[in-house]
Formats: structure tokens, sequence, C-alpha cells
């Protein structure tokens, strides 16, 4: 079926026809949003934005181009229109449920679980068709339903790296670049929903339901359980692996057993036959190198090596063609989520190339504890290593820096100026770039050098009053497992501030930095086996 531009309503006997012009939903301007919200809020609240910045789509069901004030509130009529992901396939005929059901009177279910609002959509016949995720209503939203409120649009969330109002967004970015449906992601959209009742929190500033909210939409999927209700073993090696690949490009902040759906089970207890399904991707894309919580991380399947179908999956991944996709498909994406997409997909390629597990792979982009304090993750680690090497590289091109450091071993260079002459010995000028690269671990004063220079690769959020002053510059570190405090005071490492050529030059050194880690990975790798198969735990 075709829909071209369809609006419908219902009429006293339940029948569904057009109406005869096209009705307008009112973009709502927020007062009370975060004003330095610019990014998100103005793409909302301003008609002429999200029909050009945004793709709308004119095939639609139920979608509105018009932009005529008079026409805004003519017909209260409840409707959809996709904002973002109408060219992501599976999505128009998701959206044609959605509105018929809207336009059969069908209300939306609150979903009883999580922190954020969510509701279920069903059909006409009483079946579960959609999850509905309005942005306002987010853990920490100001319209959350669930006690979590508080703050506006922008404001850092959960996730210190991930924005309030910001999770529906990477939803749609998730289905966008699980390619061919490898991982499972269900087909999801970004859209507008008009004169539909969602939770309103009547001390936020408003009165009652403004006439529209943005939203997520995603497919229900049919399940029986999730992963959190059987064994590992119960999974298939297929699935874990599949799941874990799109984890680890999109740095899968909060991938646990609940949003992990278990299909084909029924019932069964056959080892390895139950498929999962990933949802909730909210969490996914941070605007800085954070955390991230794989559940599958110690589960047998995620050590065995990766099929041929898999390994070839990888290879081909091209991180700035996907990168390009979301820029033109979802242009509310920032540029820094974008370049942390970009190095965790260098990493999964150039990790698997070089032989390493889903576990090894995961393992060396989480922090771990030792101690009772937290350590930077190897991944965190190389780029440091890596903004330290690229640092170095524009210190000695003439800077200010450069100069200080001259002064600092002005004697030195006297010294060996007088040996060379002595000797004969020819020395490199420092204006030099470097002949080799740093290793990891600190190299005396270019460390302490290197250092000051990191403070653009860090990025502090205010989650809690009280965090520590912004610029606190990462701890060179001395091996991968350094500890990093500052972890603490919410410092992640960022790429936002480089120009375009400082973030080409540092994904070369980062790729450079590479083998060793990998090397060194893989000798842990070997250790932890050869103790496994020789002690009794």
């Amino acid at each position: 079926m075709i829909y071209t531009r369809m609006a419908v309503v219902i009429d006293h006997s339940h029948d569904i026809k057009p109406l005869a012009r096209i009705p307008i939903c009112r973009l709502q301007s927020y007062s009370h949003l975060d004003p330095n919200m610019r990014d998100f809020t103005h793409d909302i609240t301003h008609t002429s934005d999200i029909t050009t910045s945004l793709h709308k789509s004119s095939s639609t069901p139920c979608l509105s181009l018009a932009t005529k004030a008079k026409e805004e509130f003519e017909s209260p009529n409840p409707r959809i229109e996709i904002i973002s992901g109408q060219k992501a396939p599976k999505v128009h005929a998701l959206v044609a449920e959605v509105a018929i059901a809207l336009a059969s009177g069908v209300k939306p279910t609150p979903v009883p679980s999580g922190l954020g609002g969510a509701y279920y959509l069903q059909s006409r016949k009483g079946n579960t068709i959609a999850v509905v995720k309005p942005a306002d209503e987010e853990p920490l939203a100001f319209n959350n339903p669930k006690g979590f409120a508080g703050r506006m649009l922008g404001q850092p969330g959960m996730k210190r790296s991930i924005r309030v109002g910001e999770t529906g967004i990477r939803e749609l970015a998730a289905y966008l670049l699980d390619h061919g449906g490898f991982a499972g992601v269900p087909p999801s959209a970004l859209a507008k929903i008009c004169h539909v009742t969602f939770n309103v929190n009547k001390n936020m500033g408003l009165a009652s339901n403004p006439p529209f909210k943005i939203t997520s939409v995603q497919r229900y999927v049919e399940h029986e359980t999730d992963a959190g209700d059987l064994g590992p073993s119960r999974f298939s090696v297929c699935s874990v692996h599949r799941i874990g690949i799109l984890d680890i490009r999109l740095l899968n902040l909060d991938r646990h057993a609940g949003n992990m759906l278990v299909k084909n089970f029924h019932g069964s207890y056959v080892s390895g036959m139950a498929e999962l399904v990933p949802i909730d991707h909210g969490f996914c894309l941070p605007e800085s190198l954070d955390d991230p919580y794989f559940e599958w991380l110690h589960w047998p399947q995620a050590s065995m090596p990766f099929s041929e179908t898999e390994a070839d999956y990888i290879s081909n991944l091209d991180p700035f063609k996907d990168a390009e996709l979301l820029r033109t498909e979802l242009p509310l994406i920032r540029e820094c989520s974008l370049r942390v997409f970009i190095l965790c997909t260098i990493f999964l390629k150039r990790a698997t190339a070089a032989g390493l597990s889903l576990a090894d792979t995961g393992e060396m982009m989480t922090r771990g504890f030792i101690g009772g304090e937290e350590s930077s993750s190897i991944l965190e680690n190389i780029c440091v290593n890596a903004k330290a090497n690229l640092d170095m590289e524009i210190t000695s091109d003439g800077s200010d820096e450069t100069k200080e450091f001259d002064e600092m071993f002005a004697f030195d260079k006297v010294f060996e100026d007088g040996l060379n002459q002595n000797e004969g010995v020819s020395t490199h000028s420092a204006n030099c770039k470097p002949s080799k690269m740093m290793k990891y671990s600190s190299e005396g004063a270019r460390s302490k050098l290197s250092d000051a220079r990191l403070t653009r690769l860090v990025q502090e959020s205010d989650i809690k009053d009280g965090c520590g002053p912004a610029g606190i510059p990462i701890s060179r570190s001395v091996s991968f497992a350094a500890h990093n405090k500052n972890h603490d005071t919410g410092v992640c490492v960022s790429f936002g501030d480089m120009k375009e050529d400082e973030w080409s030059s540092f994904l070369e050194y980062f790729e450079e930095l590479l083998p060793e880690a990998f090397e060194q990975t893989q000798s842990t790798s070997l250790l932890k086996q050869r103790l496994g198969n020789s002690c009794e735990f």
C-alpha cells in the first residue's frame, strides 16, 4: 500500500477517510528549555528548520507540510510525522501502522519498567506494534513520569557523555548503522506525534499536553523473555558476536541483559539455540570515550573466534562513510560523537585483523578497578599517547612550548654542542618533526610537556556540583593499566575540539600505536588460558 501525504480522521462509523485538506501540527516554543541547548531545541521549535534540515518525507502517512500559522490548530486529530529515518528500510511500514492505530483512537499504554517514559502502541486488533519514547520524558528530562525529572534538554544525562533528550537520536542511529540487519536492531525512526496524550509534569510550567512531542518510534519485537532470565549457554554464538560487534562500533554504555530480547526459545533447554535481539540503544555514541558496559564480555561465546562471515562484515565496514551517512540522515548528531564512532570502528577492524576475539577487544575498551580505584581503559591510554605524539609534532614546529622547552634545557644543548664540535657529531634541530613516536612509558620532561597539551583532549561534564575544575589534564600512562583518578571528577577523553587536520593526524598516530597494544593483549590472553587449563578454581 502506498501512502502519499495522507492525513486521516475517524468518523462516527469508525471508517477511515481522507481529510479535505492536510491539517497542521503547531510546533510549540518551549520557553522553559535551557537557552544554551541550541543544537536540538532550535530544530524542534521552528517549522522551517524541520522542513529543510531534517529531511521530511513527502510520502509519510499523516504528514503535514504546510506552515501557515492560521492553520495550526484547525485539526486536533492524532497524527505522526517522520523527522528523520524515512530513507531507512521498513520505517514507512512501521509509521503507516502507527498512523492507522492513532487514527483508530488507540491510546498509548505506559510501559511500567525502565527509568524513562515509554509507551506501547497497539493496533486495532490489540497486538503491540511499536514502542514510543518522548524526548522530554527521558531519564532526568523535565517531563519524566517516574520521578527522575528536573533537567532541561541538552544538559548532562544519566551518562555524563550523553545529553538529556538525545537518546532517541541514538536509537535511530543504531538502526541506520546496523547494515542489512546484521545485529537485528528493530526498525526505528525519529518522529513528531501530534495531539496524543503523553505525560506532562504540571510543576514544570505546562498546564496541559503540548500539541506535539518529538519521540523515537521503534518496532515492537515479539519475544518470550530477555537474556536476564537465561544462562548465556542458551544463546547462539552468532547472536552474541553480532550484538557485540554493534556495541563496540557504537561504544554502547549500557548493554545489559534486559535489553537483549530472546527469540526462538520456545522453552527449549537446548544450548546455543536462542536468538537475541538488541534494543534500547539510547546510551550509544557518547560524546567522549566513556566507560562502556558489555554484558556479554565474559560469556564463553565472546572468547570464540569470529566466523568468516563476521570477519568479512567487520573488514568491509567503512567508518567514514557511515559517519557521513549519519551527518546526512541525522544532522542532529554531534561531530564529537561521530569521531568516537570512527575511532571505535577503526579499533574493531584492526583488532579483528590482528586475531583478537570479541572478548579481547571489549576488555581493551573497558575500564577496570584496581585497589579500589578506577583505571583507564587500554583504548583511552592509547588515545592519550597518540595525542601526546601529535602535540609533540605540533610543538616541535616553532611553538611557544618548544621555546620554553629549549630554554629549560639550554645548558644541556650547550654541552651537547660542545661535544659535537669536538667529536664531529651532527644533531637534529629542535624544529624538526620527531623521528620516532613516543612509546607508552613516560619520557621525563617530554612527558610533562605533552601533559600540558592534553587538556584539549579531555571533556568535563557538570553532572554534579563540586566536580574538579575544567581543564584537568589526564595523567600520562606508564603502561596500559595506569590509574586515572580523573574519571571520578567526570573527565573523559574527547575529540570535539580538534581541527580536521589534527583529527586526521591523530588517527594516524592512533593506528601506529595499535600493533604493540594488540600484541600485549594477546600475550595476556594466552597467559590467562594457560592458567585456566592448569589450575582449578
